[in-house]
């Protein structure tokens, strides 16, 4: 869809209203009137078909087969035992596939179909959670690092990203209204947005907060980053970084990845006044007219990166101060257990590609639902699709590893560091936007992988892979050592040469390649790496960088980051 029709389909909306009511309504189709299709995404959701069937649908006469997926708003992707249970539930009562943990710390419901959506969402409201802004041009749910160790920091910045998170959702009352059959009120459809304006966000906008040494959120992927600056058991403060952005379009060099600058450092309380004028800036400036450069990362190239930090320090009143010194050493996770700084434990599952199931292989939503009647703590969704049990108390431990090891939750127990580390986004057969497969292609593809990483002893080595069905980059291939970028059905793009920390993007090494060629690539490259690597500890995409096997782009030099240069 065009910007220019989508603009109008926003200005034209009545705050997000438009007809979707009638469209839920109306029973001839299982479809959404086609500008209802755009507004719903606002509400959290996407109308969505079966890809697999579509063909075969189109034979017999029938419309593709119908159904939507849910994204909840779950800031920092924290649920007590009793939401868990709920969200449980409304999987299994509407939904197919069970749930997924996003690399948004957020859950989908997936196969949910348009007569069921509205007990649904009045299902998420009564887990005193809600999907509104989960979707749409505006800011997303926030992302917090899941780190479990450092607790009191981490409730601290938690606390403040839940609460940026309310402040910045829209004012209209047209979710509410919809979904959980709220009265209209006079003047409803011309509530004031001081936020978002009339016409919402030219794109999407992304947040997170990541807390140093841990760079599980990926900080630098985000629209406006807060990287937590901790003296003591203390938030002094957060660095801010402002630009990042995964999506792009193949063969289009006006589209691109992009890691985000850091522009200065604030003070907690200055936290709300820095983030409004980061999106107010956006909003203004940002390109409504070519909807793929809409996003805030070609603001800031197109304008500078110096003018937007006048910008932003214009409106919120006041300069930001010098960024802090900080550094990351990994952004993956952590899994087993781990003692928190308050004496509670926290135990890192591994989900493989965030799916929560019960089918003939796996009881893993039986078996979280069982730790979730007798857990006194709570769940954190990591940003990397896996799950903390977080919170326990150090006489509850022995009851939650006899389940984990009852329901085969113990994945992370004897598992590569590929298969640790790995992400992939649905893509197929739901998601519109998909050219190749991503999550139901990554267990095959990571049992031919560990075969060519045990033959050169490298079974053991953390290596981040990432698999995404197109270029938009929902699983953040572009910070993977190794990633595929889906170009068409069985044909990836290999991308190579990301760091470990989220700190470099990696570069194309091979254009679309089937997986013959991607495995025999990888076999050369994991010989050379076994072979010519400085230490056991030189990381593998730093290893292909030293080895003069990629050239990463040139670093921006961004305040804040000592700038490795790899020798």
């Amino acid at each position: 869809m065009s910007a220019h029709s989508v603009e109008h389909i926003k200005q034209d909306s009545a705050r997000l209203r438009g007809t979707l009511l009638e469209s839920l309504a109306n029973p001839i189709t299982g479809a959404l009137a086609d500008g209802d299709q755009t507004l719903i995404k606002y509400h959290g959701s996407y109308q969505q078909d079966d890809r697999d069937i579509r063909e075969e649908r189109r034979r017999q006469k029938l419309e593709p087969d119908y159904s939507f997926m849910i994204r909840t708003r779950t800031p920092g992707g924290v649920v007590t035992p009793a939401q868990w249970l709920k969200l449980d539930a409304i999987a299994t009562t509407y939904a197919e596939r069970g749930l997924r943990i996003t690399t948004r710390q957020a859950f989908q419901f997936h196969g949910v179909i348009k007569t069921r959506l509205k007990p649904t969402m009045q299902a998420i409201n009564a887990a005193l959670i809600d999907t509104l802004a989960a979707c749409g041009d505006v800011n997303r749910n926030v992302v917090v690092a899941a780190n479990p160790l450092l607790s009191p920091v981490h409730a601290t910045v938690h606390a403040q990203a839940a609460a940026l998170s309310e402040r910045l959702l829209p004012n209209t009352r047209a979710y509410y209204e919809i979904w959980l059959d709220e009265e209209k009120v006079a003047g409803s459809g011309e509530e004031t947005e001081p936020v978002y304006g009339e016409t919402y966000l030219p794109r999407k906008f992304k947040i997170a907060f990541a807390i140093p040494p841990t760079n599980d959120a990926d900080v630098f992927a985000n629209d406006l980053g807060l990287i937590a600056i901790i003296e003591g058991d203390e938030v002094v403060g957060y660095n801010v970084s402002v630009g990042g952005g995964m999506g792009a379009t193949h063969g289009d060099a006006e589209t691109y990845p992009r890691l985000a600058d850091v522009i200065g450092f604030i003070a907690p309380e200055q936290l709300f006044d820095v983030a409004l004028a980061v999106i107010t800036t956006q909003r203004d400036f940002g390109n409504r007219a070519v909807r793929k450069r809409a996003r805030l990362k070609y603001t800031i190239d197109d304008r500078g990166i110096d003018w937007f930090k006048d910008e932003v320090e214009r409106r919120a009143g006041f300069p930001l101060g010098p960024a802090r010194p900080f550094a990351f050493d990994h952004n993956g996770d952590r899994f087993g257990w781990r003692e928190g700084s308050d004496g509670h434990c926290h135990l890192t599952l591994r989900i493989p590609a965030g799916r929560i199931v019960d089918n003939d292989d796996v009881k893993h939503l039986s078996g979280l639902r069982e730790i979730a009647k007798v857990h006194e703590g709570e769940f954190r969704m990591t940003p990397n699709q896996n799950l903390v049990i977080a919170g326990v108390p150090a006489g509850q431990r022995e009851r939650i590893d006899a389940l984990v090891r009852e329901y085969a939750l113990d994945a992370h127990v004897g598992a590569s560091g590929l298969r640790l580390n790995a992400l992939a986004c649905v893509s197929l057969p739901t998601c519109g936007l998909a050219m190749a497969e991503a999550e139901r292609y990554l267990p095959e593809l990571l049992d031919k992988a560990e075969t060519l990483l045990a033959r050169h002893g490298l079974f053991d080595a953390p290596i981040h892979l990432r698999i995404s069905g197109c270029p938009n980059g929902c699983s953040r291939p572009y910070l993977g050592e190794i990633a595929l970028v889906g170009k068409a059905s069985g044909r990836y793009n290999l991308m190579l040469g990301a760091d470990h920390r989220g700190q470099r993007l990696n570069v194309l090494h091979r254009e679309n390649i089937d997986e013959t060629a991607i495995l025999a690539e990888l076999d050369t490259l994991f010989a050379r790496y076994a072979n010519e690597r400085e230490s056991a500890a030189q990381h593998f995409g730093d290893f292909l960088v030293a080895a003069g096997i990629v050239t990463p782009p040139v670093p921006t030099p961004r305040p804040g980051i000592a700038i490795e240069v790899i020798p």
